[in-house]
């Protein structure tokens, strides 16, 4: 069984697992404080908008809310969460910047056909990703004649162009990958590439020659597929910003406000020695 197969996260709307509330790479986790057992899992690959208004809460009664609007399958769900902590919108900005940080990444995770890949001939790399082996003269077998062009082996997946047309192409991540073996084909030996169903399980086939370098490659790829399996590259890249810092550790009480020529508005009195201009130093 390929990792995508196993994968579901990010791609399905789940109800009552187990006790969790977190905001992840792949998806929304959140449970009831009272009763754990009620719970929902929401992928992000699910999500079709995410938007705040205003809603009316037992607790709070008119706030602020996030209405996450999802498609699982042929079925609708909105969800609606609203945050107890007044004047925080960090509940907000965490979901839908994670989110847009998914929805960025899609060619970590996704089957591509026809994408723009290719740059001046050369592939254009993802972050994080590294190419391990470049092949020309890779025959791409979809057609009777077949479609003679370039190979990229990396760390996140696989991508042949063709060389008289970049834009005919296919991404193939090793998440999508379901067995990568060789056949024989009408055109020899050949890679032939099985992708996962929820990809649309394409068989693609690849002529390499000579036959050693068929070998070498399949070796080479099962061996990378077999690393990515083991840890996973997402795509999914987000850091969280520290909003507040706290530069006076051994102050014991805040000093008295001043009102600052310099700023025009009250600040707390500085230490002796300090000014503002060398605190902007500091922070640049």
């Amino acid at each position: 069984m390929s990792v995508l197969d196993a994968l579901w996260e990010d791609r399905d709307v789940r109800f009552d697992l187990s006790a969790r509330l977190l905001v992840t790479n792949l998806r929304i986790l959140w449970h009831s404080l009272a009763l754990p057992r009620v719970n929902v899992s929401v992928g992000y690959n699910c999500v079709l908008n995410i938007t705040t208004r205003t809603a009316n809460s037992k607790l709070r009664g008119q706030t602020e809310a996030l209405y996450i609007l999802t498609k699982c399958n042929s079925t609708r769900f909105e969800f609606i969460f609203t945050n107890l902590v007044p004047g925080s919108p960090r509940l907000f900005t965490s979901v839908m910047a994670v989110h847009r940080a998914y929805e960025t990444s899609k060619m970590y995770r996704d089957f591509k056909l026809r994408s723009a890949l290719i740059q001046n001939k050369q592939l254009r790399l993802l972050p994080q990703e590294h190419v391990y082996d470049k092949i020309n003269g890779v025959w791409n077998l979809s057609s009777d004649q077949g479609n003679l062009g370039t190979f990229f082996i990396t760390n996140v997946r696989i991508v042949w162009h063709a060389n008289m047309n970049d834009s005919f192409n296919v991404s193939i991540p090793y998440l999508q990958i379901r067995s990568i073996k060789i056949r024989d084909s009408k055109f020899g030996l050949a890679l032939v590439i099985e992708s996962s169903q929820q990809s649309g399980g394409y068989v693609l086939g690849f002529k390499i020659d000579p036959v050693e370098k068929l070998q070498e490659s399949v070796k080479e790829i099962n061996s990378l597929h077999k690393i990515y399996s083991a840890s996973p590259i997402f795509g999914v890249d987000y850091e969280m910003e520290e909003k507040a810092y706290f530069a006076d550790g051994n102050k014991q009480q805040d000093r008295e406000p001043v009102f600052s020529e310099e700023l025009g508005l009250a600040i707390e009195k500085l230490k002796d020695g300090f000014t503002l201009q060398g605190l902007w130093e500091v922070m640049s």
